[in-house]
């Protein structure tokens, strides 16, 4: 078993800040990949990708996948929720920006603190807690309220909706790895339930949603493709399940608010999107909210 740290060391802060800076700026890469390569059919060549990826490296490894141990329709459920869950946050990107589509799916600690008590009772909130939910709750209401303006985007409000489903779905996978046995599975297993389903679920939606498969890429397509399959679904998620395994998660788990700042950076860098107060102002809301909901309670 490894040595579980009570503190994060230099290596677990370089790998969360590099993680926050590539997963906010993956949101613009792949809203730059969107002209040329439809969303859904871009994550579904990434996550078959990075199940190809996942396989090696287990294999490589030593690492068993595929053991009886009562986990198979848990992991199943996590696997399709994962699959709804990046399948909304990257059909959100053909309507709204992807600083917008950030903040909206990094509510997940949300409908975690909102959802999880009822299934695991230990995990009731406090009063300092419920504000905290309220909080973020208003901040969700004054980004949403950017979309519904006449100057915004005709129907940036639905990739907003699309956004914010992406963020309950990935709070609904939360859910359901820590209220059932996937707690004790490795890291590698359970990244492998969630991206092989992906690799299944994804290409039939994105069948049934009439997207191109394109397969005459340009070479900027096939360094997108790469680089979120191969840093993106593998690496950094990989990374990210091994440092939950070594280090507090609730310090972790802070540091994932640094993510919807590097997408309103890259976003207004790369693609020119929009800056307004009003969202600046949200985004600081969800963090706070969000700190409050994760902050140690007092004994």
């Amino acid at each position: 078993m490894p040595t579980r740290k009570t503190r994060l060391d230099g290596l677990a802060v370089a790998l969360l800040l590099a993680c926050c800076v590539f997963w906010g700026f993956q949101q613009v890469l792949v809203k730059a990949t969107i002209p040329e390569l439809p969303p859904i059919f871009q994550a579904s060549v990434r996550f078959a990708g990075a199940t190809a990826l996942l396989w090696l490296w287990c294999r490589w490894r030593g690492i068993a996948l595929f053991t009886r141990d009562g986990t198979l329709a848990s992991g199943l459920l996590a696997g399709v929720l994962f699959s709804l869950e990046f399948a909304s946050i990257f059909a959100s990107l053909l309507y709204t920006s992807a600083s917008r589509a950030t903040i909206f799916a990094y509510t997940a600690p949300f409908w975690v603190s909102l959802l999880l008590p009822l299934r695991v009772k230990s995990e009731h909130l406090n009063r300092s807690q419920w504000l905290g939910l309220v909080l973020a709750f208003a901040a969700v209401l004054l980004a949403f309220s950017d979309g519904l303006g006449g100057t915004s985007p005709p129907r940036q409000w639905q990739g907003d909706l699309l956004a914010l489903a992406g963020g309950m779905f990935w709070g609904l996978t939360t859910v359901v790895i820590r209220s059932s046995r996937l707690t004790q599975v490795s890291a590698e297993r359970l990244l492998f339930y969630q991206v092989s389903v992906s690799a299944l679920v994804l290409p039939l939606l994105s069948l049934a949603l009439g997207e191109a498969w394109v397969w005459s890429w340009s070479g900027f397509g096939w360094t997108s493709m790469a680089v979120q399959t191969a840093v993106g679904a593998f690496v950094s998620y990989l990374a990210w399940m091994w440092m939950l395994g070594h280090y507090p998660a609730t310090r972790i788990s802070s540091f994932v608010f640094l993510t919807p700042l590097f997408a309103l950076l890259f976003g207004a860098l790369w693609l020119h999107e929009p800056v307004t107060l009003n969202l600046l102002a949200a985004l600081a809301m969800v963090a706070g909210g969000i700190l409050l909901v994760n902050r140690r309670r007092s004994v």
